[in-house]
């Protein structure tokens, strides 16, 4: 059992959260209306508890940052991240700093929205992860998905991906948080493509056996 706080209360919070209480981990979910965090809560069951964001990210195994990119900082602030409350944890971050149906990456010249992340939650083991599926993906059976991932912390990368096998992905470590911008480029590529209303897939060469 890993004991998971999840800060957000939207689509991929929802459906990465029922897949892990299913998997018997320990949930706490926070939001920013206290009101949504107890109905998430409620649908997730098995025992999982609406609580403040401080407390949803104290004495977690893991933590998963569900909030839109332009949402994280205040998110971060009031769990205490920039206090040092996420010190040794493994912080997921699923954000795409991306313009609506472009796909073009809105963070400065060469940053990664996991660096800043980072930056706002000194000690924290950030790992980009579940960046590149829309939410509905974990929220059905389907072709298994590999979770493409960067991160500093092995430690922190073998317990993210623990987590994405239980939700039915299979982990793939692209490297450290050096290469995290490259990772949140393709994220943009594949949003882009999507909206242009190509299958981003058909552009990806497939591997051979």
């Amino acid at each position: 059992m890993t004991r998971i706080g999840i800060l957000g209360t939207g689509m991929l919070a929802a459906a990465l959260g029922e897949r892990w209480a299913r998997a018997g981990h320990d949930l706490v979910v926070a939001g920013r209306a206290p009101a949504r965090a107890r109905d998430l809560a409620d649908r997730l069951g098995r025992g999982t508890r609406a609580v403040t964001p401080r407390q949803a990210v104290a004495d977690r195994d893991a933590v998963l940052l569900a909030v839109s990119w332009h949402g994280a900082e205040d998110m971060l602030a009031a769990a205490g991240a920039p206090e040092g409350t996420l010190a040794g944890t493994p912080l997921i971050d699923p954000t795409n700093a991306v313009e609506h149906g472009v796909g073009a990456l809105l963070t400065g010249p060469g940053e990664a929205m996991a660096h800043r992340i980072a930056r706002l939650s000194p000690g924290a083991h950030v790992v980009k992860a579940f960046h590149l599926f829309p939410a509905d993906q974990w929220a059905h059976a389907g072709p298994v998905p590999t979770v493409a991932m960067c991160g500093d912390d092995q430690d922190a990368l073998r317990v993210v991906g623990d987590l994405v096998r239980d939700v039915g992905g299979v982990p793939a470590v692209l490297g450290s948080l050096d290469r995290v911008r490259q990772l949140e480029e393709v994220a943009g590529f594949v949003i882009g493509l999507t909206f242009s209303g190509a299958d981003p897939s058909s552009a990806v060469p497939r591997g051979r056996r």
